[in-house]
C-alpha cells in the first residue's frame, strides 16, 4: 500500500486545492512563466479531461499574486529578481463547464451569472445594453480600479458548440453570441495585460474571437506540446511509489507495470516532433486503484462521431492499418458542416499523430493507446449489428468464452449473431463494407483478450486466433463457398508455422450470403 500521506488529485480541478491540500503535483509551471511574460491572447486545444481546467487555475493563482502557491515551483526561482512578479490583476474568469447547452438560451443564461458576480466586485452595469457591451463596461472598470489591467481565462469556450453539433440553428446562435460577447475583448483591448482560452476543438468558421489582435494557438506548438498531459518522466519521477505499489499488487515487476501503463494510457502526441503524453485522468486512477480499466472512455461515448463514421461509409481498418492521412491545417480547425470526422476525432483525443512525411507535411493518424482503441470500436460495433450487450448472442466476452474453450459451435452462434444483426445496406452502399468491419472489428476486440491477427488483401479477410490451448485459422468468404475459404487455408500454408505446437490446430472456412444475412457455409479441418 501506498502511504496516505500522499493524495493523488483526482478530478481536482483547482490548483489552489492541490497545493493547500498537499495532493501530489506534477509541476508545469514553467510554462506558466514564459506565457504570462508575453501581451498575446492564447487559445490552447486539448481532449477532455486532460488538464485544461487546472492550467488555468495555475494561471488565474499566478495573475491574483498568490505567491505562496507556488513555493519551491519552477516558476519560483524563474521570477526570482522580478520586481514586477506577483503583482495582482483583475482576473475574469469564465468557465462554460457548468451547464449543459441542448436548449437555446442557456449559454445567455451563463453568460448572465458570470457578468452578475462581476457586477458585485466591479459594480453594475446598462441592463439595457448587450451581453458583450456589459463585458466590455466591467473590464473597463475594474481596470480603472485596479490600477493594471484585466486578465481573461476562458475554460472549455467550445462545449456550447460541441453539445449542439446535431442543432445546426443552435450552434449558429451560439456562434452568434459568443461573437457578440467576445467583442468586448477587441474594444476593451487597452485594458487587457492577458487572455487564455482553452476548449477541445477549434471552429474553424467560427469567428468568434476574430477580433482578438494576434491570436496564437499553441494547440500543435513544440513549444508547448507536453503543457497538458504527464509525459514518463514525469511519471517515473513523481509517482514512482504508486507505481510500486500499483505493481506489487498485479503481480507484476515495475518494468512490467511501466509496460503496461504505456501500452493502456499513453501515446498522445500533439506536435511530429514533441514527447508522447500519457492521459492523466486514466493515469491516476489506474494508480489510485492500482488497477489497469478504460477510466477516460467511459466518462463519455462519443456517439455523434461513431454515427458519422458510420453513416459517410467510414472503412474501420484504416484506424489501425497506417493509410489514415491529414495535414495540419485539416487537423487545427473543425468545420461543422464538413462530413469529414477525422478533425474532431484528432482534436477530441480518439486519434493522434503516430507518423510524420516531413517531405509532404503529411501527418498519418492511429489511436494512442489501447484504452481508446478497444473502447472506441467498442462503441462502433453497435452501429453494424446492434445491440452487442450482454445475452445479445454476438458479445466479444461470450465469443472469448467459445474460444478458451474449444467450443466451435458457440463461436459459429456468435459469428450467425453478428451477421444476421448486420442491416440491409441503404441506398447504393456496398455490403461488402459492412461484412469486413465487423470482422475487422471483431477480431481487433477479441484481440484485446486473446493474441488474434488480421490479414487483408483481394477482398478476402484470414484470422488467426491463438489461446493457451488452442489455434484458429479462419478464413471468412462473402457470398462464395466455405469449402474453398477451407482450401485457401491449405492453399497459403497458414498452418504450415504451427506444424510442431502442441496446441490443438483448428481450420474453419466460413461463407456469408449477403441476400439472406445468414452464415450459409461453414466447413472445419
Amino acid at each position: 500500500m501506498v502511504s496516505q500521506e500522499r493524495k493523488l488529485p483526482i478530478g481536482i480541478q483547482s490548483f489552489e486545492e492541490i497545493i493547500q491540500n498537499h495532493h501530489v503535483y506534477v509541476d508545469k509551471t514553467e510554462y506558466v512563466y514564459h506565457l504570462v511574460h508575453t501581451n498575446l491572447p492564447y487559445l490552447l486545444c486539448r481532449p477532455r479531461r486532460f488538464g485544461k481546467s487546472l492550467l488555468l487555475s495555475t494561471l488565474k493563482a499566478y495573475w491574483e499574486g498568490r505567491k505562496e502557491l507556488f513555493a519551491g515551483l519552477k516558476i519560483e526561482a524563474l521570477e526570482q529578481g522580478n520586481p514586477d512578479a506577483w503583482q495582482s490583476y483583475p482576473v475574469f474568469y469564465l468557465d462554460f463547464n457548468q451547464a449543459h447547452y441542448a436548449k437555446k438560451g442557456v449559454l445567455e443564461d451563463i453568460l448572465e451569472v458570470h457578468l452578475q458576480a462581476w457586477e458585485k466586485t466591479y459594480g453594475s452595469t446598462s441592463q439595457k445594453v448587450p451581453l458583450g457591451a456589459r463585458f466590455g463596461q466591467l473590464l473597463r472598470a475594474a481596470a480603472e480600479q485596479a490600477g493594471r489591467k484585466c486578465v481573461v481565462l476562458v475554460d472549455e469556450y467550445d462545449k456550447p458548440l460541441l453539445e449542439a453539433m446535431e442543432n445546426k440553428d443552435l450552434v449558429e446562435h451560439n456562434m452568434a453570441v459568443f461573437r457578440g460577447f467576445f467583442s468586448a475583448l477587441k474594444s476593451e483591448d487597452a485594458n487587457i495585460q492577458f487572455v487564455f482560452i482553452t476548449g477541445v476543438t477549434k471552429f474553424s468558421k467560427m469567428s468568434i474571437f476574430s477580433d482578438l489582435n494576434q491570436l496564437r494557438e499553441i494547440s500543435m506548438s513544440m513549444d508547448y506540446a507536453q503543457i497538458c498531459g504527464i509525459t514518463e518522466q514525469d511519471m517515473c519521477s513523481v509517482f514512482m511509489p504508486e507505481i510500486k505499489a500499483m505493481a506489487d499488487e498485479q503481480g507484476l515487476t515495475v518494468e512490467a507495470c511501466l509496460k503496461m501503463l504505456k501500452t493502456a494510457y499513453d501515446g498522445y502526441h500533439f506536435h511530429q516532433k514533441g514527447t508522447s503524453v500519457y492521459n492523466p485522468y486514466s493515469l491516476l486512477n489506474a494508480l489510485s486503484d492500482r488497477e489497469f480499466e478504460a477510466y477516460w472512455f467511459e466518462t463519455g461515448t462519443p456517439s455523434f462521431l461513431v454515427k458519422q463514421l458510420k453513416a459517410m461509409n467510414f472503412d474501420p481498418r484504416k484506424f489501425t492499418d497506417g493509410t489514415l492521412y491529414a495535414i495540419k491545417s485539416m487537423l487545427r480547425d473543425f468545420q461543422d458542416d464538413q462530413p469529414d470526422p477525422i478533425p474532431l476525432l484528432y482534436q477530441t483525443g480518439y486519434l493522434t499523430l503516430v507518423n510524420y512525411d516531413s517531405h509532404g507535411s503529411i501527418y498519418t493518424l492511429g489511436f494512442p493507446n489501447d484504452e481508446v482503441k478497444y473502447g472506441f470500436l467498442d462503441s462502433l460495433m453497435p452501429m453494424y449489428t446492434g445491440s452487442t450487450g450482454a445475452g445479445s448472442g454476438k458479445d466479444i466476452l461470450s465469443l472469448r468464452k467459445y474460444v478458451q474453450a474449444g467450443d466451435l459451435e458457440g463461436i459459429r452462434g456468435v459469428f450467425k449473431a453478428l451477421f444476421a444483426g448486420i442491416p440491409y445496406p441503404a441506398n447504393d452502399v456496398p455490403f461488402e463494407h459492412d461484412f469486413q468491419s465487423v470482422i475487422f472489428i471483431t477480431m481487433t476486440l477479441l484481440g484485446h483478450y486473446i493474441h488474434c491477427e488480421q490479414h487483408t488483401s483481394m477482398g478476402r479477410i484470414d484470422c488467426v486466433v491463438e489461446t493457451e490451448n488452442y489455434v484458429y485459422l479462419f478464413a471468412f468468404k462473402r457470398d462464395g463457398d466455405a469449402k474453398a475459404a477451407l482450401q485457401q487455408i491449405e492453399d497459403m500454408h497458414y498452418a504450415d508455422p504451427y506444424a510442431a505446437d502442441p496446441r490443438k490446430l483448428f481450420k474453419i472456412g466460413v461463407n456469408f450470403h449477403s441476400e439472406t444475412r445468414q452464415i450459409e457455409g461453414w466447413e472445419e479441418g
